[in-house]
Parts: structure tokens; C-alpha cells; sequence
């Protein structure tokens, strides 16, 4: 009996042994599976953040179709911005301009200087062209240029803004041609052929809408030889590409990467784009360019008939005057071609050339485009018989000297201009206590002409300059001395005071080069 309970004792003590490893191996492995479980908690949570979303990667680029982009890349360092400045004489005894925020003293300037604000205004315009040559010969609008006392163009990627001059201008086409001088070749863009182009082809705008250089649209051919919406010899390609105010001159590109034709008009009802633009066709271009950069300027031939189109194409009246078809004659210029070869109003020409005539278009250039002094075959009907004449064409600008534009006279110069554009006075220490400027010396600027290097480079009236190339200025004499030391190309620096509309005087540093036609 006591060996059994030894025994019985000892098992219970082998069994609160086995039982208390058991346990403890429990715990163990417990701890191990929480301690991995919460790393990877942890991990996770610094994975996803505070909310448990995934961070984003950024993936690979993705090259889709790449036509438009190429094209860009190819004609977009072509393609120009121009801003242009026509100054405006004010009419004598005209109300002057409202104040302006940033001209705080003009009572006392008029009230001084007995100079009311009466001068020129200047009116600024924005446009488009491309370039055609690498000598810097540029295709435009000449409505961007029309009348323009500057003309300035900003090449993309080039900070300089190049004074340019006009080569060329032919108003009924709308077409001008400017040059810049930059001193290095410069990228073109190739001229396509416009005939080539079908309604319902991809095309691009290019140009500077609302100044936002650099743009380009997309759209398509929506139709071809436009007549109804310009002048006589304007027949436009019409295309649904946005075109906006700022694109004109600006090139229309097919898909060949070709110039077809030069944004000029659009079609709307709220001065901006609404599915319906004109561009000049190239081959139209190319005429005209070639003439403007020969002789300066477009003459065209003529035999001095009058015609509509639209009358012309009744069946009727061309079957009661028995012709098949072609242009019934309305009116003849006296002396012309067509009165010294006989033709008479109710004539229907019907083969120019031996070419028939189913358009104005058809008439008209290949009459044109013969030069002057050289002959034409007319074939017309008069009462129901077919008649051939020869006429030689003459210059169209003398036989209808009505329609020719002669440039108009340049306002009268009542005063020898200011230096850069600059009219000062001396600062003398009344004036200068009067505009606030303390103790300064210098000299004050009375007026700054529109349009002129001064304006450009940011002068304002009221401007008193103090130094000229670090020079101090202490009154006219130093001012006039330094300033005609100044030559073409120059760099030049002005350190100016100028009147903040906090009653602060601000120190400006205003530079740029010298402008070579304004040097004096």
C-alpha cells in the first residue's frame, strides 16, 4: 500500500511537469506567431498609410499615335509671333485720356510743364507668321502689319523680340512679307502644293491666339475655293482647326507636314471660334511672295471687264444668250483691252487660253498671271455666235485706279522727336520736392512716345533718371552728354526713381540695347 501511493504520487508529479512544459511550449510558440503577426501589421501599416491606401507609382510613358506630335515638332520652331504698335495721332482739341493709375501726377504735369496729354496713342495688335526662308523672310497677313510704325517678332525659345521691316504687302490677297536680321540661319517650314488637298483631310493651325504663342489645333478640310467670304482674289480653304484672333499668318499644315495655306479669316458671330476658319492656299502664297521679294509688290493683269459670278450662273439667262456656259460681261472699262478689242455688256466669255470658263476664277487668273504687255485668246458668244479675239493685257492698277491702294501720308511731325522716345526736363529741387523725390537730381521724364525704345524697355512719366551706365546724371548737361555718347548695339542702363502709389520712391534698373535706327 505505501509502495502504490510512492508510485501514485510520483506520476502526479511527472504530470504537473508534463503539463507545465506543455504550457510553456504553448506560450512560446504564441509568441513567436503574435510577434510575426504584428511586424507584419506594422509593416503594412507603414505601406498604406494613415487612411490604408496604396501609394502610386508612376508608370511607363506610353507612345500612341504620333502624327500630330512629329508635325509639331517639325514646323512649330517655324512659326512666329508678331506683335506689332501703330501710333495714332489724337485729333487737335481732342478730350484728353482718362487718368490712369500708373500716371499718379498728370494734373500737375499739364498744370507744369503746360503739356496736357494730348500726344499719339499707340494700338497694338497681335498675329502669327511662319518662316519660309532661313534668311528670316516671313509669310503673314497683311492685316497683322497694316499700318504698323513697329514691327516686332518673338521667335519660340528665343527670349529676343527682332525688329522686323516690311518687304512687301498686296492687299487683296491679304498677304504681307517681313524680314528680321538675327545673324543666323533659321528653321523653315516647307511650302506644300494647296492643289493637292481634298475636303475631309487632317490638317493643323498653327499661330498665337489671344497671344498664347505656340498653339496648335486639329481639325479637317471642311471645304475648298471659298469665294463669298473675301476679296476678288481671295479663295480661301475652308477648315474646322480652331482659329481665334492671334492666328492669322499663322501656317495651315496637312499631314505631310506641308504648309497648305495661311490662316487669315474665320466666320462668327462673337469674334471667336466657331467651327469655321480660311486660310489662303499656298500655291495663292507662293505667287504673291515671289513677286513681293522681287519687286515689292503685286502686279496683276487685266483686260477691264467687269462681271458677278453669281448672275453668271442662271441657265437661264446663259441659255436665252446661247452660250453653254461661261462669264456674261456687265460692264467695260473705257480704254481698256477689252473696249479696243470690241467686246460689249451681255458678252459671255467662255474660253480663256482655249481653257474653259465655268467660274470668275477661270476669267480672272489666268488673265492675272499673263504679263503685262503679252496677249490672251478670248472666246465669247455674242447673240448666239462664238467669237475668238486677242487683247493684250494690260497693268489692272491703271486700267481700275479706283481699287489701288496708295499708302497714306504719315501724320504731320509738329517736333523733332525725343531721344529713344524720351522728352525730359531738369530736376531742379522745386520739381522735385513737388513730386516727392526728396533730394534727388536728375532729370524728369516729361513724355515717353509710344512705340519707342522707351516705352519698350518700360519708362513711364514721372521717371527721374539719376544715372545713365553708372554715370551720375545731376541735370541736363550730364544727361545729354551721356546720352550721346550711347552707339547702335550698345548695351545701355538707366537707374531710375519712380513714385509708388504708396508714397514710396522706388529705385529701377532699366537696360537694353541700343536701338540702331533711334541712335542719335
Amino acid at each position: 500500500m505505501g509502495v502504490q501511493f510512492y508510485e501514485l504520487v510520483s506520476w502526479a508529479r511527472r504530470r504537473k511537469v508534463f503539463a507545465s512544459l506543455l504550457v510553456a511550449v504553448t506560450l512560446g510558440i504564441g509568441i513567436m506567431i503574435g510577434t510575426i503577426i504584428s511586424g507584419r501589421a506594422l509593416a503594412t501599416h507603414g505601406q498604406n498609410g494613415a487612411s490604408g491606401a496604396s501609394l502610386l507609382a508612376v508608370p511607363d510613358p506610353i507612345t500612341l499615335s504620333n502624327s500630330f506630335s512629329t508635325i509639331s515638332k517639325k514646323i512649330g520652331p517655324a512659326v512666329v509671333n508678331i506683335s506689332t504698335t501703330q501710333v495714332i495721332e489724337k485729333p487737335k482739341g481732342g478730350a484728353k485720356r482718362p487718368h490712369h493709375l500708373n500716371d499718379p501726377f498728370q494734373d500737375f504735369f499739364d498744370r507744369f510743364f503746360d503739356s496736357p496729354d494730348n500726344g499719339p496713342d499707340a494700338e497694338r495688335s497681335l498675329g502669327s507668321g511662319v518662316i519660309v526662308d532661313r534668311k528670316g523672310f516671313i509669310l503673314t497677313n497683311d492685316h497683322v502689319i497694316d499700318q504698323a510704325t513697329k514691327i516686332q517678332v518673338a521667335i519660340d525659345g528665343d527670349p529676343t523680340k527682332y525688329s522686323a521691316h516690311l518687304v512687301g504687302a498686296d492687299k487683296d490677297t491679304d498677304l504681307a512679307v517681313v524680314k528680321i536680321d538675327v545673324g543666323r540661319e533659321l528653321p523653315v517650314a516647307k511650302l506644300g502644293n494647296s492643289d493637292g488637298t481634298q475636303v475631309g483631310d487632317w490638317v493643323l493651325a498653327f499661330g498665337s491666339p489671344f497671344g498664347l504663342s505656340s498653339t496648335v489645333t486639329a481639325g479637317i478640310i471642311s471645304a475648298k475655293d471659298r469665294a463669298t467670304v473675301g476679296k476678288q482674289f481671295q479663295r480661301f480653304i475652308q477648315t474646322d482647326a480652331a482659329i481665334n484672333p492671334g492666328n492669322s499668318g499663322g501656317p495651315l499644315v496637312n499631314m505631310a507636314g506641308e504648309v497648305i495655306g495661311l490662316n487669315t479669316a474665320i466666320y462668327t458671330g462673337s469674334r471667336g471660334f466657331e467651327g469655321v476658319g480660311f486660310a489662303l492656299p499656298s500655291n495663292t502664297a507662293i505667287s504673291v511672295y515671289n513677286q513681293l521679294i522681287t519687286v515689292g509688290k503685286v502686279t496683276r493683269g487685266s483686260i477691264g471687264i467687269t462681271f458677278q459670278e453669281d448672275r453668271s450662273n442662271n441657265p437661264v439667262l446663259l441659255k436665252e444668250l446661247g452660250a453653254p456656259y461661261g462669264i456674261v460681261v456687265e460692264a467695260i472699262e473705257p480704254g481698256s483691252p477689252a473696249d479696243k478689242a470690241g467686246l460689249k455688256p451681255g458678252d459671255v466669255i467662255t474660253n480663256i487660253n482655249g481653257a474653259p470658263v465655268h467660274t470668275g476664277s477661270d476669267l480672272v487668273n489666268p488673265i492675272a498671271q499673263t504679263t503685262i504687255g503679252q496677249s490672251v485668246q478670248v472666246r465669247f458668244v455674242r447673240d448666239k455666235i462664238a467669237k475668238e479675239v486677242s487683247m493684250t493685257v494690260a497693268d489692272r492698277s491703271k486700267i481700275f485706279p479706283q481699287t489701288a491702294v496708295n499708302p497714306e501720308e504719315g501724320p504731320d511731325q509738329s517736333e523733332e522727336p525725343g531721344q529713344f522716345g524720351l522728352h525730359v526736363e531738369e530736376l531742379t529741387p522745386d520739381l522735385a520736392h513737388k513730386l516727392g523725390m526728396g533730394k534727388l537730381t536728375g532729370v524728369v521724364v516729361t513724355q515717353v512716345e509710344p512705340a519707342s525704345f522707351a516705352e519698350d524697355i518700360d519708362f513711364s512719366r514721372g521717371d527721374v533718371i539719376v544715372e545713365v551706365n553708372h554715370v551720375p546724371i545731376n541735370g541736363l548737361a550730364d544727361y545729354r552728354r551721356e546720352m550721346a555718347r550711347l552707339k547702335p548695339g550698345q548695351d545701355v542702363l538707366f537707374k531710375v526713381a519712380r513714385h509708388a502709389d504708396n508714397d514710396r520712391v522706388l529705385t529701377l534698373f532699366l537696360a537694353g540695347a541700343v536701338p540702331s535706327q533711334m541712335a542719335q
